[in-house]
């Protein structure tokens, strides 16, 4: 299967903005050529600046790059008010809920609504330029509104992932130190009623200083606790509003928003987005990789608490004007067959999920796309890990009807958009590859020093030039920026940027992501970082040491496996298993972090594989929960005889 290549049906992609592989290569050269001078160009032509950039790229402080200084625009306007003359009657989101309800928005609504919105925040919450505001919210169309409405006041938003715990969101609103609160009473999941005011109340027990005010969707209509003074109603407050509301001029390097993002450290990192860079990538990526024309119909499954909502759901497909849809259920709710229904009501053309929901799919409803006319589908995506060839062949060929190409779509929260994808109307896809780096993307596999990486051997990706939508810094923590994505990999003796993934090139110079080199695990798509779970786990009052690694999962991808030496251990080489402590242990991790942390599996054993300075062999223990052979040389172990013990526990 990996030996395949498919090649795009032109018929599909007559009006495509890089036709074909000829286009690709000119594109690519173009930028090697005049590199600033070409993202000036795209530039001049996407946005709709208030005021012209005066410089392209200023590189005098590396790595805080600057693009397109001395430029004003507004992200809001950019998304909505420059296509009220055209598209003002045009659908700009489509919701569909839980259980079934469905809300439209045209552009002039979308507009009405996100300026009643700034407005509230200005009049109501004295919401300013400037001001962070965390959002904390289920995928309802108010999500989407909040983010615009503080784009167009030139408020930073920062938006929490609905499940992550009260613990996770109090981290991130004193981080960034926010004056308001938007969050919803509740959502609807699998039928059911959930709740998120809740997790907010706990959260602002203690700490949270800066919060002035928390304003509340209701959504579910469950009951919740009103506090005087701090809760208010966006659906009242938003009664009394002025529908009209001028857009902020903002610099281009101005924040947009910060996004946190869990490292190999246990602080979550905020990484920060700048205005101009952002939003012309994401319009661009959508117009490449989705092959968006003006009458598509767009959806993708993300939720808008990760960059792929922010990106793929929000700002890109609205700048591009496109129609998007918005999804409050789970793709297996009431059945299997959910996402296919909605593929034939909506008529949608491109569909943008993760290998998890693929995998998850075809295991509970092999057969149900056959029950649907998915004829309207000409682009299929992909996102968050590498996808399996078993997945992408059914992916491909029962969903695509062997027609649609898959955009297997390589990217990060600290890229802000596509690296290495496809594109589906010029490629030659590979499954499982990423394939190249778009137009304008500078990637690389290389070793530390900047040599190239041998073809077939595994390398680390790299990108080394500066590109418009890349992180701009860390959140109060410029140092860590630098460290973290500029600390590892040099290029002609300059630092660029590492990715924290390795990559293979093959003999054609497509691209293969193996996975990430540090102690960062990608659960369905969502990375977290080791150290963030072991700290949860080490909270547990009989927990001596833990070291947590990724291990394979049929539908995650990637699951989370956790070594535990406990306290009262019995003296013997076996542990046996104690469900009532590994109960214990996963409270505290969803307390802590949220239930996408749980770890999948535990192992308790008798201590971990350390060298004599105290550092542990994670490689081990991955070979250990992968059931491969033990390479790594344990002669320098403090106790070599610990690994076959462990095992033996682990693999009985």
């Amino acid at each position: 299967m990996s030996q395949d290549i498919f090649y795009p049906d032109r018929e599909l992609f007559k009006n495509s903005p890089i036709p074909d592989m000829e286009s690709y290569r000119k594109l690519v050269k173009e930028f090697e050529d005049d590199y600033e001078g070409t993202w000036a160009k795209f530039a001049r032509e996407k946005i709709d600046w208030f005021k012209p950039f005066d410089s392209i790229l200023d590189e005098s402080n590396a790595p805080f790059y600057k693009w397109f200084s001395g430029g004003e625009l507004n992200v809001a306007h950019q998304c909505i008010d420059r296509h009220l003359s055209t598209k003002k009657n045009k659908a700009a989101i489509i919701f569909e809920g839980d259980n079934g309800d469905q809300r439209i928005l045209t552009y002039r609504e979308l507009a009405y609504e996100v300026n009643k919105t700034a407005n509230m925040f200005k009049n109501e919450f004295g919401v300013k330029k400037g001001d962070r505001v965390v959002i904390y919210m289920p995928m309802i169309p108010e999500s989407a509104i909040v983010m615009l409405a503080c784009a167009k006041i030139g408020a930073i938003h920062s938006v929490v992932f609905g499940g992550f715990s009260a613990d996770a969101l109090r981290d991130r609103i004193i981080d960034a130190n926010a004056k308001l609160i938007v969050t919803a009473d509740g959502a609807f999941r699998k039928g059911r009623p959930y709740m998120l005011k809740p997790v907010v109340d706990k959260a602002l027990e203690s700490g949270c200083d800066s919060v002035e005010k928390v304003c509340i969707v209701e959504r579910n209509g469950e009951d919740i606790d009103w506090i005087a003074g701090r809760d208010y109603s966006y659906n009242e407050l938003i009664k009394h509003q002025s529908s009209k509301c001028e857009a902020e001029p903002m610099e281009a390097e101005e924040p947009l928003f910060l996004l946190y993002t869990s490292g190999s450290t246990g602080k979550p990192k905020g990484v920060q987005h700048s205005q101009a860079g952002y939003i012309l990538w994401a319009q661009m990526t959508m117009e490449w990789v989705f092959d968006i024309q003006d009458n598509d119909t767009y959806w993708c499954t993300a939720d808008i608490g990760w960059i792929t909502g922010h990106t793929y759901i929000v700002y890109g497909p609205l700048a591009s004007g496109a129609t998007t849809v918005m999804f409050e259920g789970v793709p297996t709710f009431p059945d299997a067959g959910r996402c296919w229904r909605m593929v034939e009501e909506y008529q949608i053309n491109q569909f943008y999920t993760a290998p998890t929901a693929i995998r998850l799919l075809h295991k509970m409803g092999e057969d149900e796309p056959k029950k649907y006319d998915l004829s309207s589908l000409r682009v299929l995506g992909t996102v968050g890990e590498p996808i399996d060839p078993p997945a992408w062949k059914w992916y491909y060929e029962v969903v695509g009807g062997s027609r649609c190409p898959i955009v297997d779509t390589y990217w990060q929260t600290e890229t802000g958009g596509h690296m290495i994808s496809p594109i589906p109307s010029a490629t030659p896809i590979k499954p499982s590859s990423a394939t190249f780096p778009l137009p304008g993307i500078m990637g690389e596999v290389i070793e530390k020093d900047g040599t190239p990486t041998p073809i077939g051997e595994k390398g680390y990706m790299c990108f080394t030039k500066p590109w418009p939508s890349m992180i701009r810094t860390i959140w109060n923590d410029p140092e860590r920026f630098k460290k973290s994505y500029f600390g590892d990999c040099k290029k002609d003796g300059k630092p660029v940027y590492f990715s924290g993934d390795g990559a293979m090139v093959d003999e054609d110079g497509y691209i293969t992501i193996t996975g990430r080199t540090d102690d960062v695990i990608n659960v369905s798509g969502h990375r977290i970082g080791t150290a963030e779970i072991e700290a949860s786990i080490k909270k547990h009052p009989n927990v001596a040491s833990v070291a947590v690694v990724g291990k394979p999962h049929e539908i995650k991808g990637e699951g989370i496996f956790a070594y535990i030496v406990l306290k009262d251990a019995p003296k013997s080489d076996e542990v046996a298993d104690d469900l009532e402590t590994m109960k214990e242990i996963n409270q505290i991790i969803k307390s802590d972090i949220g239930a996408i942390a749980l770890c999948d599996g535990m192992a308790f054993v008798p201590d971990l594989p350390k060298t004599r300075s105290g550092k542990i062999m994670r490689r081990i223990l991955r070979s250990i929960i992968k059931g491969e052979k033990i390479t790594q040389d344990i002669s320098t172990l403090e106790d070599p005889t610990i690994v076959s013990k462990i095992e033996e526990i682990v693999r009985g």
